[in-house]
């Protein structure tokens, strides 16, 4: 009788782990830094850290006098504070981001979230074509578009 509630009890637990880490997969921890939140904000959703590695937040703030077309320049302090934020949260920065950096070589660098493999395989299998033309979503980087609690971290599909 024991053994069949120690089975029990181990095959429940199995059950609610994995139930738990395919919404935890959905699940990034927001952007609480309110310098980030702010100027990043400003003209975008201010996408978490998690996203892209390293590499690619570097570029991105780098480039910020040509920031997908537009002039985003701000002074070097401020540059300095987002840039450690992002680095400090990135993908490659531990464990837990690691499915952005799935498909990547380490040497990889993406300026677009969108162009992640990781990104691409999921909104590839999951998201018909036609959804990119629809004028709420506008642009791929749009996310709070399907996504109604973005901001916060979380991107699960309801």
């Amino acid at each position: 009788m024991f053994v069949n509630r120690g089975i029990y009890f181990t095959a429940a637990a199995m059950v609610l782990l994995a139930g738990t880490a395919v919404k935890a997969d959905e699940r990034y921890k927001p952007v609480m830094d309110q310098v980030v939140a702010k100027e990043c904000g400003a003209c975008h959703m201010a996408f978490q850290p998690q996203m892209l590695p390293k590499k690619s937040w570097q570029k991105i703030m780098d480039g910020l006098p040509n920031h997908f077309g537009e002039d985003a320049s701000l002074d070097a302090k401020t540059v300095r504070h987002i840039t450690a934020y992002h680095l400090k949260n990135a993908a490659d920065s531990s464990w837990l981001g690691g499915k952005f950096m799935r498909g990547l070589s380490k040497t990889s660098a993406p300026l677009r979230i969108t162009e992640t493999p990781y990104w691409v395989r999921e909104h590839n299998e999951e998201v018909p074509g036609r959804a990119w033309k629809d004028p709420k979503v506008k642009s791929k980087a749009n996310c709070i578009a399907c996504h109604k609690r973005a901001n916060s971290g979380d991107y699960d599909d309801d």
